[in-house]
C-alpha cells in the first residue's frame, strides 16, 4: 500500500479506529505509566498463513507517535508459521500498550483474508480461471480488505458504485430488459468504463452479448 494511499484514504479510518478506542485516554497505561518509558515489544506469529496489513499495522503507532520504530523481518505475501518473529516495535511504552489492540485488528483480520484468499487460488491453479471479490465488504474496511485480497493472490472486482457499471436485475427490470439496460449504460456512461450483466440463464447470456456488454456475471447458474 503505497504512502499516498495511507495518508490520503486510509489514515482517517486508522484514527477513527483510536478514538472509538481511546474517547478520551488511555486510563489503565496514564494511572500506571505517567511518563515517557522505553521499551520494545515482538510481534509473533500465532498461526501460520499469509501475513498482510504490517504497513497498516505500523501506521497506528506512527500516528500515536511518529519516533516510533518498527522493524519488519517479512513482508504482506510471505507465508509465516506459527511461533515466527515477524517485527519489533520500539519506543514509547505508552504508545504500543495503547495502540497495540487497532494495529492488531487490521493486522489479523487482513491476514485472516490473505489467508483464506491464498488458499481458494490455490485450488484453481493450473486453470485459467481468476478468482475475484465482492464489493460485500465490511462497512469503513474495504480499502483494507480489498488489499488483503490482493496480497492473498485474488483479484478486485469493482471498487465502489463509481468504478464501473453493473446491471443487475433489479436495473433490468427498471429498464424492460437487458437490451435496453446496456444501450442505456452505453450513453450514460463514459466510453472507458466496463459494462458488465448479470444474467440468471443463457437466453439471457446471448442477449448481453448480443448487447454488446463487455463482461458477463452468471449469478448462480451451475457448471
Amino acid at each position: 500500500m503505497d504512502k499516498n494511499t495511507m495518508r490520503l484514504n486510509v489514515d482517517h479510518l486508522l484514527i477513527q479506529a483510536l478514538q472509538e478506542d481511546i474517547t478520551s485516554e488511555d486510563v489503565s497505561t496514564n494511572a500506571v505509566m505517567p511518563s515517557y518509558q522505553y521499551g520494545q515489544v515482538q510481534l509473533i506469529c500465532k498461526e501460520d498463513g499469509i501475513i498482510a496489513g504490517l504497513e497498516v499495522f505500523e501506521r497506528v503507532f506512527y500516528l500515536l507517535d511518529e519516533n516510533m520504530k518498527v522493524k519488519f523481518y517479512v513482508k504482506d505475501g510471505d507465508a509465516v508459521k506459527n511461533g515466527q518473529l515477524l517485527a519489533e516495535v520500539s519506543g514509547d511504552v505508552r504508545v504500543l500498550l495503547s495502540g497495540e489492540r487497532t494495529a492488531l485488528n487490521y493486522l489479523q483480520r487482513m491476514s485472516g483474508i490473505a489467508t483464506y484468499t491464498n488458499r481458494v487460488v490455490s485450488y484453481l491453479k493450473g486453470s485459467k480461471t481468476k478468482l475475484l471479490d465482492t464489493r460485500k465488504t465490511t462497512p469503513n474496511m474495504r480499502v483494507f480488505e480489498k488489499y488483503a485480497v490482493r496480497v492473498g493472490g485474488g483479484n478486485n472486482h469493482r471498487y465502489n458504485l463509481s468504478d464501473g457499471v453493473m446491471l443487475k436485475d433489479n436495473h433490468i427490470a427498471a429498464a424492460g430488459s437487458i437490451t435496453n439496460a446496456v444501450k442505456m449504460a452505453k450513453d450514460y456512461a463514459s466510453f472507458v468504463r466496463k459494462i458488465e450483466v448479470e444474467v440468471e440463464n443463457l437466453e439471457q447470456v446471448k442477449e448481453a452479448v448480443e448487447a454488446g456488454a463487455d463482461i458477463i456475471m452468471l449469478d448462480n447458474m451451475s457448471v
